[in-house]
């Protein structure tokens, strides 16, 4: 398998490509490089310290001490439960993704971001990354805030607005509260520069402390005796405002009471709750299920850890927020909740048990977040998704350590705790997470849909309903929580993804879309049943066989245009016989070619074969290329002649050396850099040069392409057409399109209807809509004989009006008088039927000038291609006769149409 950690080829905006060296690093991939990716130091954190205990106390956090009494208070026990029931159901139907996923491969750094983008490609994968980085972020701005609210709660110098008994010294205020956030901050940026695992250290310490605050107060329940009290707070007017609360100690009256909701004003916000704000709150406590995952560049095994550890780590929260609620609902009375968000200080045996759990598991939960996020940031920045603005986040520390993701981490949560308060950024937060988690179910949705062979996670317990139901869920709460920032993040998350696919980054990560693509198209071309074709529903189906691309450009761009939405081949056949090599050449050439149609931006895909003859080669092409109803019903060749070729390579920009230098060193192109793509196909050949094909040979194919029933068409001198590349603004209204429907080389035939005529009319038609001709003049030139005594011409003319009115067909007719052509035709000989008869040099050379007369200005024209000769002594004769007509002539296109093409009922 490629490296997954290829990075991306960087075009477009912001596409910028910066040596590490202006980051102030050096660009190194050795193991102690202090930039780029990190050091490949061994991964040391297990299951217990990488993934449970951070994500239990991620999940505890602030909400656990601090917004328990809120949610009871103003949702109830009854809706409370049912929050945690539809919060833990939405988290575990995303777990249960997080497993499958995580459980089917190795996992690098960068946790849920890794996922996501190794699952849905860069563009979906670095739009959610980013996302899920801003969601980290903002939840790493809340528990700060958090943590200062309870600081001040026991310290702060306003002992009015103070719910708990303290030693008030510190002053308060908003400007106070961003002050003591961007200390508790700083010192969560210097832990998080030390490195992960001192972090980790930390962690099982805090859990310590959290597990003897949570234990305590299960204890003070039953020890503590009922307490009264006198709350206070400001109120509007700067009036003091007393509430009486009390706790009851277990008592079934107090339980009772506290069932049902009672929605009321927050004290902190100064706003009146609702469901979906209290659930807001509520949901940030299931923000950290992803803690260990995002862990998972420092697990040592992380397919092992993530699903194990979070698993365990979510029932255990469960259990301990269920028991949490009941006890608070059945020993404190709803004004004690509503009106004191640090009321188990108050009921507990030693106050400080509590203070150093709310403190301990909210400076955790910050940094938790704060090294998440860094950690995500990091593998964004190394995918090189965004370009320069996230450059310097690729550097690292000699241990491996991201010191300038965090910094930028620090940087952005700065800007966060100005909102001042902790409920203020609880639904953005929620809104980002529960976006994220969508994303990591609609990750596994897509790869248990797109049923590829290699998506088999040893994790089972997970099924597309289980991912579909976690979507659903999720975008549902999303809008039940706050439709603005819901709108808005979805808004942000389609410009990221528009943003991304703008800079057409390629990697080597495999794309879900394509197996989903895969998976689609297989369906509906079994669908697209040849038995159901009908003639109204044509398109052409083109198979263009290419010599040398070189020669051939103008003529890929040409036919990219004419093939109106229908399938487009281009077409080579290698020569040489497999039995005599010791591998297949053709393999190993798609990618150049491949490469080809992304250079020349057209809508073509690649068939190579091998073979002893360039005819039997484009045989096999035209029996084997395409598949079910998709299969070319066209032939399209370039014009057997003497004419030097011109090397398109060499006029083209998107082929000169001038863009040598815009890649970037590691940059993934599929293994096909330019010098690498001009260098296969070989120089033009010169006048000189030895011919791969006989005049009998070209021919040959023509008379085969048409006995299995394909339409043929020789293409003339297209290397003097311009303006058919990609950067081309040309609309065609100064160009013309000249259609001569009559056999020239065959003057006796009059039949302008035939389905040769028509089918040459319909191919003009069809070039006339394409986006480069569809302001161009079309003229079709009929040919007649004024002198003759038979004037049924006249009515010809007027039956072939109608006829291009019923086809629905918008262009000049053109009379050409061509007595004086015709005169110089020879008559048939006797008994030469199935022969082409010898036609005369003064003849073709009056057809010649006939065309250059009337069609010397035109962009292309359009001929009447006859039918070739049965006998290959022939063939030389026949190609000569089209090589005099179109001498000079310009960009021609000899066609030979053997399918019905028109209808003119609905």
């Amino acid at each position: 398998m490629s490296n997954e950690r290829t990075p991306l080829i960087t075009s477009g905006v912001c596409g910028l490509t910066v040596a590490a060296a202006t980051c102030g690093a050096v660009v190194d991939t050795s193991p102690d490089s202090n930039s780029g990716t990190p050091s490949k130091e061994p991964r040391k954190l297990n299951t217990f310290f990488g993934v449970m205990v951070p994500t239990i106390l991620s999940m505890f956090s602030i909400v656990l001490f601090l917004r328990t009494g809120f949610v009871v208070g103003h949702a109830g026990l009854l809706q409370g439960l049912l929050m945690v029931l539809v919060a833990y159901t939405i988290i575990m139907l995303t777990i249960l993704s997080i497993c499958a996923i995580s459980t089917n491969g190795a996992i690098q750094g960068g946790g849920a971001y890794y996922m996501i983008s190794r699952s849905l490609g860069p563009e979906f994968g670095g739009s959610i990354g980013l996302m899920f980085f801003l969601a980290k972020v903002f939840a790493c701005g809340e528990y700060v805030l958090g943590l200062v609210e309870a600081i001040l709660d026991v310290f702060g110098m306003d002992a009015e607005t103070s719910v708990s008994e303290g030693v008030h010294v510190l002053p308060q205020g908003y400007w106070y509260t961003v002050l003591y956030s961007s200390v508790v901050l700083l010192l969560c940026l210097m832990v998080c520069l030390v490195g992960a695992h001192i972090y980790s250290r930390t962690a099982f310490a805090i859990l310590l402390l959290v597990t003897v605050s949570l234990l305590s107060v299960f204890i003070s329940s039953l020890a503590v005796s009922p307490l009264d009290f006198v709350i206070s707070h400001l109120g509007p007017g700067n009036q003091t405002l007393h509430y009486n609360a009390s706790y009851t100690g277990f008592n079934m009256t107090t339980l009772k009471n506290n069932l049902d909701s009672g929605y009321s004003l927050d004290y902190s916000t100064n706003t009146v709750m609702s469901f979906s704000t209290v659930f807001a709150v509520m949901f940030t406590s299931c923000t950290g299920i992803m803690a260990g995952a995002n862990m998972s560049g420092d697990l040592e095994t992380p397919s092992v850890s993530i699903p194990k550890g979070t698993i365990v780590a979510v029932i255990y929260t469960f259990i301990v927020y269920v028991l949490f609620f009941l006890l608070v609902s059945a020993t404190c009375d709803r004004t004690l909740l509503i009106q004191d968000y640090g009321f188990l200080q108050r009921i507990n045996i030693w106050p400080p048990f509590v203070t150093i759990g709310i403190y301990c598991g909210a400076l955790f939960a910050a940094m938790c977040s704060m090294i998440g996020a860094s950690r995500i940031l990091h593998a964004l920045a190394v995918d090189k998704l965004f370009g320069l603005p996230l450059a310097p986040a690729t550097i690292t520390s000699n241990s491996g350590n991201p010191w300038m993701a965090v910094v930028y981490t620090w940087g952005l949560a700065q800007c966060v705790v100005f909102a001042g308060q902790l409920n203020a950024v609880a639904s953005l937060v929620t809104v980002f997470y529960l976006l994220a988690y969508a994303a990591v179910d609609l990750a596994c949705l897509a790869l248990e849909w797109a049923s590829a062979p290699n998506f088999r996670p040893t994790f089972q317990f997970f099924s597309w309903h289980t991912c579909l139901l976690g979507i659903l869920s999720c975008l549902v709460m999303m809008f039940v929580i706050n439709p603005v920032y819901s709108s808005g993040s979805i808004v942000l998350l389609l410009l990221l993804l528009l943003f991304l696919h703008y800079r057409s980054p390629t990697s080597s990560w495999g794309y879900i879309s394509q197996a989903l693509i895969f998976h689609q198209v297989r369906k509906y071309l079994l669908m697209l049943d040849v038995r159901k074709d009908h003639v109204k529903f044509w398109r052409p189906q083109v198979l263009l066989m290419v010599a040398n691309p070189r020669s051939s450009c103008q003529l890929i761009l040409f036919v990219n245009q004419l093939k109106k939405g229908g399938l487009f081949v281009l077409g080579h056949v290698q020569l040489g016989d497999l039995d005599s090599l010791p591998s297949d050449p053709v393999q190993q050439q798609y990618n150049f070619w491949l490469s080809l149609v992304d250079k020349l931006g057209v809508k073509a895909f690649v068939d190579l074969t091998l073979s002893p003859s360039v005819r039997q080669g484009t045989q096999h092409l035209l029996r084997i290329t395409g598949l079910g109803g998709m299969k070319p019903n066209t032939l399209i060749l370039g014009f057997y002649d003497n004419c030097t070729p011109e090397d398109f390579f060499l006029q083209d920009t998107a082929f000169c050396g001038t863009t040598l230098g815009q890649g970037t060193e590691g940059e993934y192109n599929f293994g096909v850099d330019l010098p690498s793509l001009q260098a296969h196909f070989p120089p033009v050949r010169h006048v000189e040069s030895p011919r791969w094909l006989s005049p009998e040979e070209y021919i040959g194919i023509i008379s085969d392409a048409i006995k299995m029933n394909k339409n043929v068409c020789l293409g003339r001198y297209f290397f003097h057409l311009e303006g058919e590349g990609k950067q081309s603004k040309v609309d065609g209204s100064e160009r013309t399109i000249d259609v001569w429907p009559l056999n020239l080389l065959q003057p006796g035939c009059r039949d302008y209807q035939d389905v040769c005529s028509l089918f040459l009319l319909q191919m003009a038609c069809v070039l006339n809509m394409s986006s480069k001709w569809r302001h161009a003049r079309m003229r079709i030139f009929l040919n007649v004989e004024t002198e003759s005594s038979d004037q049924g011409w006249v009515v010809n003319e007027e039956t072939f009006r109608d006829l291009l009115k019923k086809l629905r067909i918008r262009a000049s007719i053109k009379i050409v008088p061509w007595d004086s052509v015709v005169q110089h035709h020879t008559q048939p000989m006797e008994g030469a039927e199935g022969q082409s008869q010898a036609l005369s040099e003064h003849f073709l050379s009056a057809v010649n000038c006939m065309l250059m007369e009337h069609s010397s200005q035109a962009a292309v024209r359009f001929l009447y291609l006859p039918r070739p000769p049965a006998h290959h002594s022939q063939s030389q004769m026949y190609l000569a006769q089209l090589e005099a007509v179109t001498n000079a002539l310009g960009p021609t296109l000899l066609i030979h149409g053997v399918t019905p093409v028109t209808y003119t009922d609905l």
